[in-house]
């Protein structure tokens, strides 16, 4: 008997075992995006891994597309290709100079081992969960060995580093990429924490202004100090050099001060009775012949 009698005999039983053919050679075939990469189980234990993510490779040139696994004897762990948010919430932070600090904060990361993080977590969706806890305390670690004033500095970066490679030490044990990490906002609770804050801010504020503008000032007087050093000891050199010519400049200066020349307002103010001949005038006088 041909096989063709066979069907015509039985056509029901060859159209179900057509249909369970097809439908085997369906379920070996999976579709895997690019946004995903597939983590094959076998028995319980991960075999291979579809798609994975390598930094060398461009997205989507690692296996996505359609891949064959066995039917009912392997399994799919769908894990997240791309770069992951994780939103923690608001963290109190106390700083080295006891300021209660409400700290907003994100990361950002990157399966970059399924298999490890299969083995940590199961899925992809329970990483978030693992890296929240850690995050937190890399916070409070980083942020408590510092002043306030740190977060409205420069020196913001470099907290941010810091944190960032204290929570990859820790991710890389569930297989994950710490991409980025930053603080949203890091304010003082809003009430009276807030005005004393303030209150102690612009107490030690006004302190830093006293001690610069009293080292400004003392800064002052040793250039005063010095200079009037040096103009006595210029005054000293041309008396030396010239005696009649220091007496003239005193006598100028003398003048200056006495009748009130170099400010006009005290013009009239007083009267001086003197000789022509005081020897205060002797300027005026002019020299005399051999002198």
């Amino acid at each position: 008997m041909s096989a063709i009698d066979l069907v015509r005999r039985n056509p029901l039983l060859w159209l179900g075992g057509l249909l369970v053919v097809v439908a085997l050679a369906l379920s070996a075939l999976v579709v895997v995006p690019e946004t995903k990469q597939a983590v094959v189980i076998r028995f319980g234990q991960p075999v291979r891994i579809i798609n994975i993510y390598d930094a060398r490779e461009a997205f989507g040139r690692t296996g996505a597309g359609l891949a064959i696994r066995i039917p009912f004897v392997e399994q799919l762990v769908w894990v997240d290709k791309r770069v992951l948010d994780l939103d923690m919430p608001q963290q109190g932070v106390l700083s080295t100079d006891q300021y209660r600090l409400e700290v907003d904060a994100f990361a950002r990361y990157r399966v970059v081992n399924p298999v490890r993080m299969y083995a940590t977590v199961g899925s992809d969706t329970h990483v978030a969960d693992a890296l929240k806890p850690i995050l937190g305390s890399a916070l409070r670690n980083e942020l408590g060995k510092r002043p306030f004033a740190v977060m409205l500095s420069p020196e913001r970066d470099v907290v941010m580093t810091n944190i960032k490679r204290g929570l990859e030490r820790v991710a890389s044990q569930y297989g994950v990429e710490i991409v980025d990490v930053r603080i949203k906002r890091a304010d003082l609770p809003d009430g009276s924490p807030l005005e004393s804050a303030f209150n102690r801010m612009k107490s030690a504020r006004q302190q830093q202004a006293m001690t610069i503008l009293a080292e400004g000032r003392r800064q002052a007087q040793v250039i005063m100090g010095e200079a009037d050093a040096q103009a006595a000891k210029t005054y000293a050199d041309s008396f030396g050099k010239d005696p009649a010519f220091y007496d003239f400049y005193r006598a100028m200066k003398s003048y200056d001060t006495t009748f009130g020349t170099s400010d006009s307002s005290a013009r009239g103010s007083a009267t001086i009775l003197l000789s022509p001949d005081n020897d205060y005038l002797r300027q005026f006088m002019g020299r005399k012949p051999g002198q």
